[in-house]
């Protein structure tokens, strides 16, 4: 029994070692000179970072995190280029799904089959892949190899599994004589449901990313809480101890954020780029205006209110309302952005069934792109159809294909149309057979949306959690608040003689003050609203603007709690 308890640590210190090895045999650069270049700077940093804490005589305090940065920038050395892979690996992952679908577009037209590769190598957006791809064109134009053999040669000095996998068997295709269409086509069906199983699998992480967020959340809000009542008892200053736990309950937040940003399937909802036409984001600066406009306006008010200049709304409106006042205009532009990210949404859905018509009709009349879509825009294609007629009428003037297309997915702000538009269009302009073309996009962009309702119910669970840790932190932080406030209270309203020093020893209330320990605790809620509005934007992928929405929402969330507590505690003290 403890053979196998010491050996899985080994096991698990050795397989690291190799990675870490295996990194540094496949960097760009030799291992010597990163050793000379990046590790040896880093350890001078880290011994000199020592020597000076030793010489200046600095205290634990100051010299230990001056020590730590020097550890932490030697041990990034070392593992960077581990770093380094784990993120190509990814990038391979998440977007081998857009390179099958292009590369079997691609196959099915009268292109060399290196070009399909040094096409797919020009794709910028594919990162690692159109690294991969360029190193492929490279083998076979520089050093003379066949085709089948770089793909095996590629297969094993990539670092990806899934990659290596693929180059594998495609290189038994080509040499085996096979069509690489034909062996594309057979592969759709597998590395799609590829696709969606690490979807899910990424999903599945998020579900436990939310577990553990929300134990982390309670246990630091009750951290804050200790923060907020221990000062009475041991006498010491509240606000520096509320401070530090605030930016210890921030940094917990950061954490989780890059934590969901890195788990998080990627698969952006935008395709932002600038149009002729009535583009999906043309209301938005003009609404940001008008909100970051009213809610300075706001600020400001809020602000005189505060220091005294306007007593109705002082002695009217609770301090965290107050707060939460000047944020609400910021609405506005978020629920504009959340109606344009609907209207992007049913447009996803439309669009399998338009290329699909479209590839069908337009093989059958064996015509142009356009003249099809003189009788295709006439159908109902929902919020889709506006899209296509201006699209059929940019074709009809003659403007260039890719143009047009690309304008169009500009128009509908949807990066799965703009993607797969592209694919379509560069298929039919190099002999594709539109029929195929239009049944293979549709299909892949149909298991790419069943994959987003998931995503999205994972969404609403999640918000439902982040709304939930909310009310319940604000409710104990406030709670706490008005304890001390009561303790406060009870401590000068003692005159008891020689007992009330008595009773100060032991209830330490002097330190405190109410005033500022409320501002700090609206501010952990605004801050709170923040970044929880941007870990719910991280998770479906849509645009930052549109947290907003959320962002308004848990503040003022925030401060009704808050109001509630304070109301309510104070009425059952006082019965």
């Amino acid at each position: 029994m403890s053979t196998d308890s010491q050996s899985a640590p080994d096991m698990s210190a050795r397989s690291l070692l190799e990675s870490l090895n295996m990194a540094y045999a496949n960097m760009d650069m030799s291992a010597s000179r990163y050793l000379l270049l990046i590790i040896a700077p880093a350890f001078a940093f880290f011994v000199g970072s020592g020597v000076a804490v030793l010489v200046l005589g600095l205290s634990l305090m100051v010299g230990l995190p001056v020590v730590m940065l020097g550890l932490l920038a030697m041990v990034v050395a070392i593992i960077y280029p581990k770093l380094a892979q784990d993120r190509k690996r990814k990038q391979i992952r998440q977007r081998f799904h857009l390179f099958l679908t292009h590369i079997t577009v691609l196959s099915m037209t009268n292109i060399n089959r290196v070009e399909i590769f040094r096409t797919l190598a020009e794709e910028d957006e594919y990162d690692a892949l159109a690294e991969e791809m360029g190193h492929l064109v490279a083998m076979v134009d520089t050093w003379n190899q066949s085709l089948d053999d770089a793909c095996r040669l590629r297969a094993k000095q990539t670092t990806s599994p899934l990659l290596t996998d693929f180059l594998e068997r495609l290189a038994y295709t080509v040499g085996g004589g096979q069509r690489i269409s034909d062996f594309l086509m057979d592969e759709q069906d597998t590395i799609i449901q590829q696709f969606v199983t690490r979807y899910e699998a990424d999903l599945a992480k998020l579900d436990v990313m939310k577990e553990l967020y929300m134990s982390m959340m309670l246990s630091v809000a009750f951290i804050l809480v200790f923060a907020i009542v221990l000062p009475i008892l041991i006498g010491t200053n509240p606000t520096l101890l509320i401070g530090g736990t605030i930016v210890m309950f921030s940094i917990v937040q950061v954490a989780f954020i890059y934590a969901i940003h890195v788990i998080s399937p990627y698969d952006p909802l935008w395709y932002i780029e600038e149009t002729e036409g009535t583009g999906p984001l043309n209301r938005i600066p003009r609404a940001m205006a008008i909100g970051i406009g009213c809610s300075i306006v706001l600020g400001i008010v809020m602000i005189a209110a505060m220091l005294g200049y306007v007593p109705p709304i002082a002695d009217r409106a609770p301090l965290p309302i107050m707060a939460a006042i000047p944020v609400t205009p910021l609405l506005l532009p978020g629920w504009r952005m959340r109606q344009e990210e609907q209207k992007v949404k049913v447009r996803d859905g439309e669009f399998p069934s338009f290329i699909r018509a479209l590839g069908a009709v337009e093989s059958v009349k064996q015509t142009s792109t356009g003249s099809v879509l003189e009788s295709l825009r006439r159908k109902d294609f929902g919020a889709l159809t506006d899209n296509i007629d201006a699209l059929y009428k940019r074709l009809n003037m003659r403007i260039d294909d890719i143009r047009s297309w690309r304008l169009f997915a500009a128009e509908t702000g949807s990066y799965l149309i703009q993607k797969f538009g592209d694919m379509y269009v560069v298929g039919r302009q190099m002999g594709g057979d539109p029929k195929v073309l239009g049944q293979v996009i549709s299909e892949n962009q149909n298991e790419v949306l069943k994959v987003r309702e998931q995503r999205q119910q994972a969404t609403m669970t999640l918000i439902g959690v982040l709304y939930g840790i909310t009310a319940s932190a604000v409710f104990s932080f406030f709670v706490g608040l008005e304890v001390v406030e009561i303790m406060m209270d009870i401590t000068s309203e003692m005159n008891l003689g020689e007992q009330s020093d008595i009773a100060g020893s032991i209830l330490n209330t002097e330190q405190y003050n109410i005033r500022t320990i409320e501002f700090l605790l609206i501010l952990t809620i605004i801050i709170n609203a923040g970044l929880s509005a941007v870990m719910i934007r991280l998770t479906d992928r849509g645009h930052m603007i549109s947290a907003l929405v959320h962002f308004v929402f848990l503040t003022w969330l925030g401060a009704v709690v808050a109001v509630v507590t304070q109301y309510v505690v104070n009425v059952v003290i006082s019965v």
